[in-house]
């Protein structure tokens, strides 16, 4: 399954560095809270490949909540991510 890196977490005041927000085609907070504790991966343009865990669902729309090792650079905004279903691949 694949989806779209959305945002960083943020608030008005703080930015989580490891927390993103991911599109995954979900159309409800019931559907998204399905996703919760599968791997995620993000392959950057040369290639390195970062790991991460859809932690709870975010809002009422269908996104969700992936908390990285290490958190994505700004690029990967609007990128692609691979969802699967139980260990790293």
């Amino acid at each position: 399954m694949k989806g779209i890196v959305v945002q960083f977490r943020r608030g008005r005041h703080s930015l989580h560095e490891k927390h993103y927000l991911l599109d995954l085609g979900a159309t409800s907070r019931e559907d998204a809270k399905k996703l919760v504790g599968k791997q995620v991966t993000w392959k950057s343009p040369a290639g390195k490949i970062l790991h991460g865990k859809i932690s709870d669902a975010h809002g009422n729309k269908g996104l969700v909540r992936a908390i990285f090792e290490t958190g994505l650079p700004g690029q990967a905004i609007t990128t692609e991510i691979e969802v699967h279903e139980g260990a790293k691949k």
